[in-house]
């Protein structure tokens, strides 16, 4: 496995927090990782998403140490919206993306691509986050949230991974509602996937499975 690509059931749900944690991990494993966020939008100085990821990615991987934030995106925007709405002169090309995934996979033994929103977040008119995910041909760590109604968007995004055949994980980021989580949520999630596992508590063994 050469990428990761983490995804979440959409916005401000850990998809940087869980790549972060994940840095962590993998290194303490001896992996070298590095960190490609493809596009990032809501940007007005630097990436500061890229500028996090960087920053732990540095401090286990010499490879990366000279590079900057704007060498691990292939694309910023400062509207804070979906690529395709912020890139409003239309400038996003896909070759660039893998060029540049090809690129930072020669710096590293595992690439964490951090992706965009969620799966169906438009890159293009025609081409979506999911489709990059399914093209970059590696598996897939979703992140959902805890908060009341995360059953419906979990549910929604694994049907969607399913229907392209695209191998992956799903963990819960204990963050929102965190307190009824265990009353309104999990109840569901123990019934009919007993497999499910939290960020916090069982992240080590996810990493101990890819290695």
């Amino acid at each position: 496995m050469r990428s990761l690509f983490i995804t979440a059931t959409g916005t401000n749900v850990g998809k940087t927090h869980t790549t972060l944690k994940l840095i962590e991990a993998f290194a303490r494993k001896g992996v070298r990782t590095g960190v490609f966020k493809p596009i990032e939008t809501g940007v007005t100085g630097e990436p500061e998403d890229a500028k996090a990821l960087l920053e732990a990615c540095r401090s286990v991987n010499p490879d990366f140490a000279g590079l900057t934030p704007a060498d691990i995106t292939a694309y910023t925007f400062s509207l804070p919206a979906a690529p395709f709405c912020a890139d409003t002169g239309r400038m996003i090309r896909l070759e660039k993306i893998f060029e540049k995934h090809e690129e930072l996979s020669k710096r590293c033994d595992l690439l964490l691509v951090e992706g965009a929103g969620g799966l169906m977040v438009p890159i293009t008119q025609t081409y979506k986050m999911i489709d990059l995910a399914k093209d970059l041909n590696c598996p897939v760590l979703l992140v959902t949230p805890s908060r009341l109604g995360c059953i419906n968007d979990t549910l929604l995004s694994i049907e969607a991974l399913q229907s392209r055949d695209i191998d992956f994980e799903w963990c819960v980021n204990l963050y929102e509602d965190r307190e009824r989580f265990a009353e309104v949520t999990q109840p569901y999630y123990d019934a009919v996937f007993p497999e499910w596992w939290s960020m916090e508590k069982n992240l080590e063994a996810f990493v101990n499975r890819l290695r």
